[in-house]
């Protein structure tokens, strides 16, 4: 049962900056940095916040947000990576903030954070905010996506070879 959700967007709803959702009033926040924004918005969760939001309650957390290394929404990278400015020009101020006052932070990002160096710039940015965890990786060094990993899975420290 959720309590509280939200979503930061640009006003053309091209970018959603962050999007958060608080079921448990006493327990801590875990970010997850994904790979950018789909459908979900502040009422409708997609399948992947549905997954996140399993994670973080198994975890004992009692919210989340979720920020991405891509702002703008698409549903298919080739979509997002076509875009003028895929980050977004806020996104980065809203990484940090997401960061800062999560409990913990898991890299959720899959196999096209690499796009533009985007996921080192991010993971540069993380690191000297706090430790970085993740779902474990894939074959090419990135975090998992949470729906392509076991609902079970714990977050353990990311450490990119």
């Amino acid at each position: 049962m959720t309590t509280g959700s939200a979503a930061r967007f640009d006003r053309r709803r091209r970018y959603r900056y962050t999007l958060s959702r608080r079921w448990d009033s006493v327990g801590g926040k875990v970010t997850f940095v994904m790979l950018n924004p789909s459908t979900a918005d502040a009422v409708a969760d997609d399948p992947t916040i549905r997954r996140c939001i399993g994670f973080a309650q198994a975890w004992g957390f009692g919210a989340l947000e979720v920020v991405n290394l891509y702002a703008y929404r698409a549903t298919r990278p080739a979509e997002l990576f076509a875009a003028d400015d895929p980050v977004g020009p806020r996104n980065n101020r809203f990484v940090r903030a997401a960061a800062r006052s999560a409990a913990l932070v898991v890299a959720a990002w899959g196999v096209y954070g690499r796009r533009h160096g985007r996921d080192a710039a991010v993971l540069a940015t993380l690191r000297r905010i706090g430790p970085v965890h993740c779902l474990g990786m894939t074959l090419g060094g990135q975090p998992r996506h949470p729906l392509f990993v076991r609902r079970t899975m714990i977050a353990e420290l990311f450490a990119p070879g």
